[in-house]
């Protein structure tokens, strides 16, 4: 994925806006990267191929909006959230986390708004 830092204040869309919303019914880790396309110059592409990670497939079971959200701030040259979303997910695995306190909505805003902390 190639991403292009120009994060600027904009009126853009949260991440979990997009989520599961017809008529693409964007998954989680589709969403984190949907809710900063425009600032990271994200393809379509690029999001679609993302299907594959939600839902619990991403890589070891990791929640797909923490993965999104790593793959954005990794190619921004930033540094990892995962600690970080740990202590306010209560875990990294979605199938750790699927049943807590929040819903998948509020873990794709969780994961945005670390991006937007981070950067």
């Amino acid at each position: 994925m190639k991403v292009t830092l120009k994060m600027k204040k904009t009126n853009r869309a949260k991440s979990d806006e997009y989520f599961h919303v017809l008529p693409e019914k964007l998954n989680c880790a589709q969403s984190v990267l949907k809710g900063f396309q425009n600032e990271f110059n994200i393809s379509n592409q690029e999001i679609e191929e993302f299907r594959a990670w939600g839902g619990g497939r991403a890589e070891g079971g990791t929640c797909g909006a923490l993965f999104a959200a790593e793959r954005i701030l990794r190619q921004a040259g930033k540094e990892s959230v995962v600690e970080e979303f740990r202590q306010k997910a209560g875990g990294l695995l979605c199938s750790e986390i699927k049943e807590k306190q929040f819903t998948c909505a509020e873990y794709v805003r969780m994961a945005d708004e670390l991006i937007e902390k981070n950067l």
